[in-house]
């Protein structure tokens, strides 16, 4: 039996977490953060809102169903590095394929098993996200910490432009009712099935498609998906959604929805500001209230910035509050169709509380193409 392999975490503060690595022996740094859901691995490490993150799993124990090739979000993972109590050593499920360990070992992704993943936790929420280093090379805490410390901060940073398409394709739908146009800024494969079951056929554009393309297209919706990073430094992005909120103003009405990211980004495109959260929302537990039923919906999430709730402008009202510390988790136009929430009603596994807001997409596709 190999021995284990000792592997440290050093925060940009000077914490120091030992352990041992799994998955690609190595080093990786990123911004740490953590994930309260107990299960759906598979579907963080390769969502791509990840992209620059190094996770912690605050359930205990993680890999123990295996891994499959139906559980991905994207084609590959994009989360820089995995942080857990205990990394199950054997794996049991009808759909598994194969361990954890194998996966990340497949992807060059490094590993962090047996440190006391509670204190890790309780650390980020009273100090904030915080950037670090896992090494399994190097003792030299200072010199990891110096590392960490020269990692980009999340603020300010465009990780769209490196987790886009670069090229242009189709989700196509058996007798589709509706084309919706995609911005990818790290769109997830659940949520073109949703679109699919939806009668949508999707045609996916990367990130910085002009508006003037999508309206060449002659949707009848847009989507503006979820994606990594300060939606601030996606400038391209805020100008294209005002063009198409500009087109809805004076030329025909399109329908426009957004989740995670997209959600920001169209906010920022009416005018309204965005922040860093101190150490973001990301779970599958999370409780919203829709403001205009009163309903409480569980929600899965997984953004570190959030809308400054009084920056949005009067035109917009807000539509859901997340009832953890009261920020925005939602937003819709007075008088053009556009919305978007926060959260991710698509989430797969978590929970289906919020399927309803593709049904409200496509009621609007419909109202609008009478």
């Amino acid at each position: 039996m190999q021995q284990p392999i000792p592997a440290k975490l050093v925060l940009e503060n000077g914490s120091v977490y030992r352990g041992t690595a799994f998955g690609h022996v190595g080093e990786a740094s990123g911004e740490v953060v953590f994930n309260t859901s107990h299960t759906g691995y598979q579907e963080i490490l390769t969502d791509p809102s990840y992209a620059g993150q190094m996770i912690v799993m605050t359930y205990p124990l993680i890999g123990n169903y295996g891994v499959n090739p139906a559980d991905v979000e994207s084609h590959r993972i994009w989360a820089s590095a995995f942080i857990v109590r205990e990394a199950s050593n054997i794996h049991s499920n009808h759909e598994a394929t194969g361990s954890l360990d194998e996966y990340l070992k497949e992807a060059g992704v490094t590993g962090l098993a047996g440190i006391d993943t509670r204190k890790l936790v309780r650390e980020i929420r009273e100090k904030g996200a915080m950037r670090g280093v896992i090494s399994t090379a190097v003792d030299d805490e200072d010199g990891l910490r110096q590392k960490a410390l020269s990692i980009p901060e999340m603020t300010g940073l465009d990780l769209v432009s490196r987790v886009s398409t670069g090229e242009t394709y189709t989700a196509e739908c058996p007798d589709a009712k509706y084309h919706v146009v995609a911005y990818d800024y790290g769109i997830k494969r659940n949520i073109l099935r949703m679109l699919q079951d939806a009668g949508c056929r999707v045609t996916v554009v990367s990130a910085d498609t002009p508006a003037e393309e999508v309206l060449a297209m002659n949707p009848d919706g847009v989507f503006l998906s979820n994606g990594p990073g300060d939606p601030f430094a996606v400038t391209y992005a805020v100008e294209a959604i005002g063009k198409l909120i500009e087109h809805n103003r004076t030329q025909g009405r399109i329908p426009v929805f957004g989740i995670c990211l997209g959600h920001q980004l169209l906010s920022l495109a009416f005018g309204a500001q965005t922040y860093k959260l101190k150490f973001g929302h990301h779970g599958s537990n999370h409780p919203v209230k829709n403001l205009s039923t009163g309903a409480i919906e569980i929600t899965s999430q997984n953004h570190g910035f959030s809308v400054v709730m009084d920056s949005i402008p009067e035109e917009l009202e807000m539509t859901h509050l997340n009832l953890y510390d009261q920020t925005v988790e939602g937003v819709g136009h007075r008088e053009l169709p556009c919305f978007s929430v926060q959260y991710h009603p698509e989430a797969a596994p978590g929970p289906h509380d919020s399927h309803y807001l593709f049904d409200r997409f496509t009621d609007m596709m419909e109202g609008t193409n009478r």
